[in-house]
């Protein structure tokens, strides 16, 4: 049963792929399929394996966070960001990482940032010099690593993943918190050799002052900034005070009423009520796709557990890998997996719930295994392949940048992360 349940995952990812259909799709049809007429389960006992509370915290965090992008906030910030590093070329890599970090960070995700602030740094890329390798690895690990803060989106996702797999929410924070440290820390290194090693390749300034200066926020664009700095600071105020006064009672209880989804909700209505943005652009920008397939495969997963999968492959790895290698082989087949799957629906979602169950028998620290799940799945991100990679491509302002950033994304950025991800898996591993 396990080994039918394994199948059926590799079975939607594989169609999804070949067909571009949503994975998710695929997903739930083989929860049913499978967990009905192979493992006699009812129909409800399917239906409540879909994962409500994943999937109502990403809809709610997202919906106020996209009056950001309906309103332009989110993007003239960036484009201040950019502005004022123009005359600094070797400052401009760091600028470009910070300015993607922020602004993902800020709940714009992953794909959403790439969309507007990869054309403006392969312009960057054009007028100041800076090669388009490094341009497209600082805009790439950027938007990773905002995204994976712990009240953005796929920081959101890691937790709520942890949460289901046993994990504590308190742990799952802090789970969070060092995934999002990881995914800052490994970009600013590799971005240095990058630009150590090429700075004698690149050419100098052309256009010193050619970017266009952005134009100033008006009142809506900083009532909107003012308010996700608020949420923001409301999400994370409650269990880092729980983290430094653990016995206070009256932390605990403020603590214990603080929900991410229900306070993005709210800040929803004030949002309406302000009139930051249109309600119905705000929802139609919603991630729908991402939420089928982290929910499908939820439900598919949720099914491969009740077979006996997570149990069984536990045992497997426990007797056949040492304990030491254990967190880097999770991040090697993470990385092989992104070449064909979603980091969030489906990279994370297989592998997370294994993590607890091993890390139990064998005596191991989870944090430790889930850093190196996703620095794994995400280092091959910006393959000209995958989606994040393709979207760098697209955005090349010529055919002529385009044939020359192709080869870079998938000869040189792509096995460079790769093995940037390992490496700091193994050491990683060693040092824990």
């Amino acid at each position: 049963m396990s080994l039918i349940a394994v199948l059926a995952i590799v079975l939607a990812i594989a169609l999804g792929y070949a067909t571009r259909i949503n994975i998710g799709l695929f997903a739930m049809a083989f929860a049913y399929l499978l967990g009905c007429f192979v493992m006699g389960l009812k129909p409800s006992d399917i239906i409540m394996m879909w994962p409500l509370k994943i999937f109502f915290v990403i809809f709610s965090v997202c919906l106020f966070y996209s009056f950001a992008m309906v309103n332009g906030t989110l993007k003239k910030m960036a484009e201040h960001l950019l502005y004022r590093c123009r005359n600094v070329p070797y400052l401009l890599p760091y600028a470009v990482f910070l300015a993607a970090t922020i602004i993902s960070g800020m709940g714009a995700g992953y794909y959403t940032v790439l969309a507007f602030m990869a054309p403006l740094t392969l312009i960057l890329c054009q007028r100041t010099g800076m090669g388009l390798i490094i341009g497209g690895l600082a805009v790439n690990y950027g938007a990773l690593c905002g995204a994976n803060f712990v009240s953005s989106q796929s920081g959101i996702i890691f937790r709520g993943l942890m949460v289901n797999a046993g994990v504590s929410e308190n742990q799952a924070f802090l789970n969070g918190l060092a995934i999002f440290v990881a995914t800052l820390i490994l970009p600013i290194i590799v971005i240095s050799v990058v630009a150590f090693f090429g700075r004698k390749n690149e050419t100098k300034v052309t256009e010193p002052g050619a970017a266009t200066p952005p134009e100033a926020f008006n009142g809506v664009q900083r009532t909107t900034l003012f308010l996700t700095l608020l949420m923001m600071g409301l999400v994370l105020a409650g269990p880092l005070a729980q983290l430094v006064f653990p016995a206070n009672a009256t932390v605990k209880f403020i603590n214990s009423k603080i929900d991410i989804g229900l306070i993005a909700s709210l800040f929803s209505v004030i949002a309406l009520l302000l009139k930051l943005g249109d309600e119905r652009k705000a929802i139609a920008s919603l991630p729908w796709p991402t939420l089928i397939m982290i929910c499908g495969m939820g439900m598919l997963i949720s099914v491969a557990i009740k077979a006996g999968m997570i149990d069984d492959l536990a045992v497997w790895i426990s007797g056949n890998i040492s304990p030491i290698l254990i967190p880097p082989m999770f991040g090697i087949v993470a990385g092989i997996m992104s070449l064909f799957a979603s980091t969030l629906g489906v990279v994370t979602p297989a592998l997370f719930p294994l993590v607890m169950p091993l890390s139990q028998s064998m005596s191991m620290n989870p944090m430790l295994i889930f850093v190196c799940i996703v620095l794994g799945s995400q280092a091959t991100s910006i393959s000209p392949f995958s989606s994040g990679g393709s979207l760098i491509l697209g955005s090349a302002p010529d055919e002529e940048t385009r044939q020359k950033l192709f080869p870079q994304l998938l000869l040189r950025a792509a096995p460079l992360g790769f093995v940037a991800a390992t490496l700091t898996n193994l050491v990683l591993a060693f040092a824990m």
